[in-house]
């Protein structure tokens, strides 16, 4: 604006000193004038669209802030409440904020005294309930890469089938409530409930169907490997951030090459299952993974297990990087032999889990 007043002074004075007469310099003045007003808000417009060219939302969990609970947001145009789709996220996230941080020889030990190790996983699919709340520090000075990947991987794979059997446990009870003509009083409150916590307005019971659904194993693991540097980030250790996920205000850690105009933070969680959960509800709820949920639905329909390899390439909207990001994904499955895990089971930690071996 201060430039186009600059240029204008100039044009007068040149008018000026042509000698031209008042009425057409008044005449030519008022062209200009007109000229500048209606071309500033197109120019306005073109700045903002290409300030917004490469931004990209989609790691946001539908925009929210563990720190700024009930706030509203949009979803394809209708008014969500943030703690009604992540009340169970608030609530894991304020337990056990007093964790002490275990090191990587007790966690190491851990896992031989309960004879929990990978190989063993890949052979018989069976998978030990030992769930930590927190990474240890020393994974980032474990120099055998080989050696870091496979601690990563058992530390993370018991929170991420955690948390599919919670929602086989929901999904299960979901098929039984469409099967019946009748429901009770207790199904109605709790389709009411899950109705919220995955953003179903509509109450439709075939998009409830579609969105409570499970995130492959091996998918999940590469994103968490991927967004974290196998467990070594500073947004890791700091904020046991595994998937990269942001928030506009309230608590975060701000990406340290993060301009200062950019308002995002990496979200921060106490405790690791609270940013699996997050992980989950985001790709199952977030309007940039439609077309993932649709694909999943269509695998489920044919009666074919979930492909990680397939629906990775849905997931080009998670970061900046695009096609480029699926590839990397896709590479990191395959060299580590990821889907080995999609098809294993954790063995049961109460009663209710046992039906799911």
């Amino acid at each position: 604006m201060i430039r186009k007043k600059i240029s204008f002074f100039k044009i007068l004075k040149s008018i000026d000193q042509k000698g031209l007469g008042a009425l057409p310099r008044i005449f030519l003045s008022s062209l200009i004038l007109l000229f500048v007003f209606n071309s500033m808000p197109k120019l306005i417009i073109y700045v903002n669209d290409k300030s917004q060219e490469f931004q990209n939302n989609s790691k946001a969990v539908l925009a929210y802030t563990l720190n700024n609970k009930g706030k509203n947001i949009e979803s394809n145009d209708q008014i969500l409440n943030e703690n009604d789709l992540l009340v169970d996220i608030f609530s894991l996230n304020d337990l056990d904020t007093d964790t002490v941080r275990l090191n990587a020889s007790t966690i190491e030990q851990l896992f031989a005294d309960t004879n929990y190790t990978l190989n063993d996983v890949r052979e018989k699919k069976l998978v030990k309930p030992v769930a930590l709340t927190l990474l240890p520090a020393e994974i980032k000075m474990i120099e055998n890469t080989k050696k870091r990947k496979e601690f990563f991987i058992q530390i993370i794979l018991p929170l991420i089938l955690q948390e599919n059997n919670n929602i086989k446990l929901d999904r299960k009870r979901l098929f039984s409530i469409i099967n019946k003509s009748n429901n009770t009083n207790l199904e109605k409150k709790w389709l009411e409930k899950k109705y919220k916590q995955y953003g179903v307005i509509s109450k439709d019971l075939s998009v409830l169907k579609v969105r409570m659904d499970e995130i492959p194993v091996s998918l999940a693991i590469a994103q968490a490997a991927k967004e974290t540097g196998w467990g070594t980030s500073r947004f890791a250790q700091e904020g046991n951030a595994l998937f990269g996920q942001w928030t506009w205000s309230g608590e975060g850690l701000k990406p340290k090459d993060a301009d200062k105009d950019q308002g995002h933070k990496v979200m921060k969680f106490n405790v690791l299952q609270a940013s699996v959960r997050a992980y989950q509800r985001n790709l199952n709820t977030h309007s940039s993974y439609k077309n993932l949920r649709k694909a999943r639905a269509m695998l489920r329909d044919k009666g074919k297990p979930l492909d990680s390899l397939i629906l990775v390439k849905f997931l080009d909207e998670y970061a900046e990087t695009g096609q480029k990001y699926v590839e990397v994904l896709t590479k990191i499955i395959n060299q580590n032999n990821l889907k080995d895990f999609d098809d294993a089971k954790l063995l049961p930690s109460s009663i209710k889990l046992e039906s799911l071996i």
